[in-house]
Parts: C-alpha cells; structure tokens; sequence
C-alpha cells in the first residue's frame, strides 16, 4: 500500500506540473498573439477570422474597444455548447476566454497614443509588411496554445460542436466562417484592398500555424548498425523511453551476420539519441531519415474516421436511448452500432431468463432469429451485498412492472434504511450473435449504495450508486467518467477486443 501511494502521488505529481507548463505556454501563447493582433492589424485596420476578427469589425464600426464584444459573445457560446463540450475543454475555454481579453485590453492600453488612437508602428502604407509579422506571431502563438492542448474560445467552440454532430471536419467550419467574417468587411470599410489583406491573413497564418505545429511534432528514423547494439538498444530504450526493433542484418561485403537497430524518435530527442550512440560505440554506422508521420504510442493519434459503409453493422437490442449512447460513446467508430428502432423494432423483448447472462442471450437470440443482424445484447443488474443480491435479474423492474426508476430507487433506498452494510456492486452482461456465434463478456464495479440521491447526471440507479475509490455517485462522476469506469464500460472493452481480434 505504501508504495501504491508513493507511486500515486508521483503520477499527480507530474500530472500538476505538467497542467501548470500547459497553462504557462498557452498564457504566453495569447500574449503574443494579443500584442501582435493590437500592433500590426488593428491600426491598418485589417480584420482577421475567428470570433477575434468580428469583434474587431464591431470596433472599426462602433468604436467599442475589442476586449467586450470578444468577452460577451465566446461566453454565449459557450453557454450554448456547455453541454456538448468535454470539461477539459471547458476549464482551457474558460481560462483562455479570460486571459485574453484581458490581454487584449491590456496591449491596447499600452500601445494607445493620448488620443486612444493606436499607431501605425511600421509607418503608413505598410499593410502588407504588418500582416507578414502579424501572421508569423499570431501563427506562433496559436501554435503553443494548441500544442499545450488549449483553446482560444470563439471558433473552437463552433467547430467542437458542429464536429460532433455533423460529418464536417473542424478545418471546414473554420474556411467557412473565417471567410464569411472577412467578407462582411465590404459592408464596413467598401474597400476591397481590405477584403485582399484580410484573405491573406487567413492563408498566411494558416500556413505558420501548420509549420510550427508539424515541427513540434516531427519525427525521425535511425537504422542503427554496431556490434555492441544490445547496449545501444538498452540505452535508448530506458533513457530515451522509446522503443527498439531488432531486424537481421548480413554484410554482403563482410559476410558476416548482424543485428541492425531500428527506432523512431521525435527529432528534438535525435542529438540525445546520437550522443548515446557515440558514447557507446563511437565507430557505429547510423542512418538518419525524417518521417511524415508517426502514429501510435508515444506519438500522434490516428485521427482517420472509418466511414460508416465501411463499417461493420450490429444492433444493440435496447429501447433506452441513454444506454444506446452510453455505447456509441464507448465503441466510438469503431463499428457502425444500429437502434432497435433502426431496424422497425419496436415490441419489448422478452426477459423472462433467472440470469443476466439469460436475459442478454435471450435479447441477441430474438433480434438475430427475427431480424438477420449481427447483434449485441446485454442485461445489467444491481447486486446489493446486505439483500442477497438482490435487485439483480429484476434490477430494472425492481419497485414492479413500470420500469420507473424513481420508484426503484426509493425502494431500495428503503430497503437499506437502517443497514451498516452498504456494498454493491454492478454487474453487466454482453452477448454477442456474430454470423450465429455466441460470445458472452462480464463487466463489474463495486462501490455502495448512499443514503440519498446524489447528482443530476446519469440514468437509473446512478444517483445513489459511489463505485470504490471516487467518493462520487455515477451521477456526480458525469458520463465521461462514468463510460470509463463502469461496468457496462469494462463489458465492452472486452467485446471491442474480441472484435478487434
């Protein structure tokens, strides 16, 4: 136990600081980015995209500083899209919606001559050079809020939520409002050079923000050729912390056998990587190449969504739509996951078996024998330490026939009242009918039950169930936690490897 601990408060030891250097970075991501917005465009009055471009169009068209329209309109966006958004996403948004309006407010106020007017530091007629320098350090410090996983607000909340319910890449929604943005300039200043350096501030800082990002994360490959590769290989593996391939080599010249190293680093670790090699083995023969990308551990995602024709189609036998979504959540894109109601399904499904693993085969059976999908079935039942085990099979039917969760909860609530013993556990089951195949899997989580309701989020018992460790109701937790730690989660982590495989 002591050394669990010891471990654990290292990992919230790194986790912190590594949560510190993200604000730190994205903090000073937006300072350059509000000085250069408020020395080279605003003074040319040349307006840019994102939420940032329309507050200045109300500038130019009203005089009210920036910072304002800025603040107030990413505060109703996010208003709207709280309940679509991560709260990651949300703490970054908030802290970046703050911070730079703040800074905004604030190199305004530094750079503004005694009449408010702010000058013109590159000189008149000089639109095209401040646009180059505004560009290169707006796209440098997009970049280091982005690569320190933060967000400017604006836009970011936009796409985030068309991007989750619509098929539409973030990188669209951002070409077409940013154009739209730039476009409405005409009505404002009825000059098209304005329009023309508007466009080029979109592209330019594109392209800088592209290049910083790709830099950050490019890697690189070495082949790797010494008689003394275990040492090397041992050496990158535990000091840099990547990971070795060993291939069989043959000198044609030599004759003589020979095991070649092969990594991938990123390529800010190359010269640490080569300082190893030549302290080992100074005469080791190395290849060094740039790589495009990387995907997989230690490295990017891949981001590639798998199109819905092409994915493998299976039914999950259940009329509730939150648990529907709690699986979709879960299976990602991983396959293509049909409602009962996608098929014309809509009888109730006989549950009549004295087991979960019962009621699940039971549930696949009928929809596979009536309907010709592959398909996906489970049951789910509360098993209370102090009641036998009960509710168990009749988890969902506990308080009688209506499926009320209300009446439910307050029964079992009841049931305990005067109880030291508070254990429970959830159990669920997964079957899964797969060209007549039968797989079943089991997920659970323990806790205990509260003496009251606790939380607004989740579905049935959720409110009233603390899984060990959290200290939280399932309802308390919300959905993104709970989908990683339940017991429907750990079912379907099972059959997504089994699907996998």
């Amino acid at each position: 136990m002591a050394i669990k601990k010891q471990l654990d408060l290292k990992i919230n030891k790194k986790l912190i600081v590594g949560e510190v250097k993200d604000y730190f970075w994205m903090t000073i991501g937006m300072a350059l980015y509000a000085f250069s917005f408020t020395a080279f465009l605003m003074p040319y009055e040349i307006v840019v995209g994102g939420v940032t471009g329309i507050s200045a169009i109300i500038f130019y068209a009203t005089r009210i500083p920036v910072q304002y329209p800025y603040f107030i309109i990413n505060v109703l966006l996010l208003v709207l899209a709280l309940r679509w958004l991560g709260k990651k996403f949300v703490i970054r948004t908030i802290y970046a919606i703050f911070v730079l309006s703040s800074l905004l407010s604030l190199s305004q106020e530094l750079l503004a001559g005694p009449d408010g007017t702010l000058p013109k530091l590159l000189g008149e007629h000089q639109e095209f050079m401040s646009i180059i320098l505004a560009c290169g350090f707006n796209g440098i410090g997009l970049a280091m809020v982005f690569l320190h996983n933060g967000s400017t607000g604006g836009l970011d909340i936009i796409a985030a939520a068309v991007n989750k319910f619509n098929d539409i890449s973030i990188g669209k929604v951002f070409i077409i409002a940013d154009f739209c943005i730039v476009c409405s300039t005409l009505f404002i200043f009825h000059d098209v050079s304005k329009l023309v350096f508007g466009l080029c501030v979109i592209f330019l800082e594109a392209v800088v923000l592209d290049y910083v990002m790709d830099a950050r994360r490019e890697s690189v490959q070495f082949f790797i050729f010494s008689k003394k590769y275990q040492e090397i290989a041992e050496a990158i593996n535990t000091r840099v912390r990547r990971g070795v391939t060993l291939l069989d080599g043959h000198g044609y010249y030599s004759g003589r056998d020979m095991k070649v190293i092969v990594t991938l680093a990123k390529k800010r670790e190359s010269v640490f990587i080569f300082r190893l090699i030549k302290m080992i083995d100074p005469n080791a023969f190395v290849s060094q190449s740039t790589v495009i990308g990387v995907y997989g551990e230690g490295f990017d995602h891949i981001k590639v969504k798998v199109p819905k024709a092409l994915r493998p189609q299976y039914v999950f036998a259940t009329h509730n739509a939150n648990k529907l979504e709690e699986v979709r959540d879960i299976l990602g894109d991983k396959i293509d996951i049909l409602s009962l109601r996608d098929i014309g399904c809509n009888e109730d499904i006989p549950e009549t078996a004295d087991t979960l693993n019962g009621n699940s085969l039971l549930k696949a059976q009928y929809v596979y024998d009536n309907y010709h999908f592959n398909c996906i079935a489970d049951d789910t039942g509360l098993e209370v330490e102090a009641l036998g085990g009960a509710p168990g099979v009749r988890t969902a039917r506990y308080a009688g026939e209506g499926h009320d969760p209300e009446a439910n909860i307050n029964k079992l609530i009841s049931e305990l009242q005067g109880k030291d013993n508070r254990k429970a556990q959830f159990r669920t089951c997964i079957t899964l009918i797969k060209d007549g195949e039968v797989k079943q899997f089991d997920g659970i989580v323990r806790g205990e039950i509260t003496t009251e309701r606790r939380g607004e989020g989740g579905f049935g018992y959720d409110p009233i169930f603390a899984p060990e460790e959290y200290g939280k109701t399932f309802a308390e937790l919300g959905v993104n936690i709970k989908n990683k730690i339940s017991h429907r989660a750990r079912a379907i982590a099972k059959l997504a490897d089994y699907l996998k495989g």
